[in-house]
Formats: structure tokens, sequence, C-alpha cells
């Protein structure tokens, strides 16, 4: 027995797409219409939104943004690059400005990095294909090809969590070369002589890990010991950072200044294991006053940068922009502060 024919069934997933015309067709209208109700729909009679909306619902259309941005020249989007995404302290700055950026409805695009710059080169051109109507960028150091494309983008962008005479437009950060000589100077005026970093592989890291060493130069003839990882920071290469500075280098009584306070936190952990007295023995510095700072034993000496304020400032200029005023300056220096606690 011959099966009966059947008509192909539009499939939403895969095979056949949920178009207007599909809407139209449902609602018992034209495609038009459907365009008409989605751009403005004041222009159509309640009566027929509703069932526009409802085969919306039905069929789970999704409006293609990209061609209204066309017509409008306003893509809605806004996309941020950031070295890492898991990091909070770019999670707490991310935040932060998505939240105040969607109170005027814009949404963002966001993409992780890493530490190279050639792949932040490659996203950047992959974000910019999208047609944003601005980026958020971490950090000033950036490829020249990635300059030029921002550049001839023709679009507001601010690179954050960093400070720079010459930003590429807007700018919105600290100084991380002062944030590592306040350190040097806090240490040495808490008396320390001799001093060690533990450093994870970011470039904004060294810098205030150079500036640190330099500055303690001025006060101690000891050498300062340095120890450095590639990539990211843990807990783990903490410990591991004090076991080289004490087996490997014959470091005691002194400070050790951390380019995270994740790193400070295995520091810590690491001297405690060894039977030394924090900060009788050894002293910690860490950076980013991160939540767990204060309530670890003993409680991290931290440099603080207030993250939510810095996706709130990075949000406000480019609202700015987009309302047609100029920003209060290009360069936002929203600053840092030494937080002493139990560590140092």
């Amino acid at each position: 027995m011959n099966e009966p024919e059947t008509q192909p069934k539009e499939s939403h997933r895969g095979g056949g797409t949920v178009t207007m015309a599909t809407v139209g067709r449902l609602a018992g209208v034209s495609q038009v219409t459907v365009s008409r109700a989605l751009s403005d729909p004041t222009r159509v009679a309640p009566a027929t939104l509703d069932r526009i909306r409802a085969a919306i619902a039905t069929t789970g259309f999704v409006p293609n943004a990209l061609a209204g941005a066309l017509a409008s020249r306003r893509s809605r989007l806004i996309t941020a690059l950031v070295p890492s995404i898991t990091n909070i302290v770019y999670a707490a700055m991310i935040k932060a400005f998505s939240e105040r950026i969607r109170e005027h409805g814009y949404q963002i695009l966001l993409s992780e990095t890493g530490l190279d710059p050639a792949d932040e080169e490659t996203l950047i051109e992959t974000h910019l294909s999208r047609r944003p109507d601005a980026m958020l960028l971490t950090g000033i150091h950036h490829t020249a090809r990635a300059r030029r494309m921002l550049l001839g983008a023709g679009i507001p962008v601010v690179e954050m969590w960093d400070i720079t005479e010459s930003p590429i437009d807007l700018c919105v950060g600290f100084s991380h070369v002062e944030a590592g000589r306040e350190a040097a100077d806090f240490a040495a005026a808490a008396g320390y002589v001799r001093a060690g970093t533990v450093s994870a592989g970011d470039e904004r890291a060294a810098r205030r890990k150079a500036a640190f060493v330099a500055r303690f130069a001025r006060h101690s003839d000891a050498a300062v010991e340095q120890v450095d990882f590639e990539g990211s920071a843990s807990l783990e290469r903490g410990r591991q950072g004090l076991a080289e500075l004490v087996n490997g280098r014959g470091f005691s009584r002194g400070v050790v200044f951390c380019s995270s306070d994740l790193l400070a936190h295995g520091v810590v952990i690491e001297a405690r294991a060894r039977g030394l007295a924090v900060p009788g023995q050894i002293a910690v510095i860490g950076f980013g006053d991160q939540d767990f700072a204060a309530h670890v034993e003993p409680g991290l000496t931290t440099i603080r940068v207030d993250r939510p304020a810095f996706g709130r400032a990075a949000a406000e200029v480019i609202l700015a922009r987009f309302d047609g005023q100029s920003p209060p300056a290009a360069v936002t220096d929203l600053g840092f502060r030494i937080v002493a606690r139990g560590s140092a």
C-alpha cells in the first residue's frame, strides 16, 4: 500500500528559515505590513498588530537587526573586548558598563581576546564587520593594523583600564606605572628593605612591576627578586612564585608585590604552609582589591581600583558621543588607592 503524499513542512531548525513572509502568511497580512509593524507599530491597526505579534510568538521569528541598521545607520550594538571573561576585574567593569548601556536601548557583543595583540586584532576586525555603533577595548596597546581599522571605523572607541595621552578616541583608566611606584613607596615607608615580585603575563602587570622595581631601588640597595609567569594568575602560581623566591633566590624577611590579589593570596597560603609569619617574615601586597581580599586571613593589603566606576564612566562617554555632546575629556583618569590590611 502506497503511503499518502505529504507536503514538505517548513522547518524552523536547519532547513527552512522563518521570514517576515512566513509571519505574514500566518497572520494573514503582507510582508510589507509585517515590516511596517516591526519598524513603526503605530502605523498598523491594533487588531492587525496583535495577529502579527501572535504569529511572531508562534514561529519564533527574530527580526533582522542588521537590515534595520542599514536603513537607520544604527545597529544599537556595542562591542566589547576583554582579555578574560572569567576574571572578576574585567567582569565587574563589563557588568556596570552593560547595565548603563542597556538603559539606553543598546546591547553588548562581548569577546575574549586573551593576552596576544594579534588575537585582539583579529577580533577587532570581526567585530567591526558587524557594524557596531561603538567599541570598548581593554588597554591601550594594540597592533598598528588594529589602530588603523579603529581610526577608520568612524565610531566612538573607548580604551579602558589604562591611561595614555594619545588615545585612539577616548580613554578611561588609571596609571599602572604610578600604581607600581606608590606600592614601592608604601613598602619602603613601612620599613621593608628587601622586596620581591610575583607577576603574571599581562603587559599592564609588567609595567606595574617594572615601576615598583625601579622605585624600590631608590629606597634600598638590595636587588628586587622577580618571578614572572606567562599567562594568567592563579593561586597555584602564587604559591610557586613564593617557593621560587625562597628556595631559588634565598628571599626572606621582605615584601612581595604581586600583580593580582589572586597571586597574593597564593603567596600568603605558601608562606603559611612553610611556617613563615605574614607579615612578620613575608609581607604581601596585591592588586585589584577583589571581593575576597578583605576576608582572607590576614586581609590583603592591595591597590584598589573602583571597577564598576570604570564601566559606568566608559558608558557615559560613549552615550555623550551618541547624543552629539563632547565628553568632559578625551582622557578620564579615575585613579587608584592603596588599602592597607594585615598582610603588609
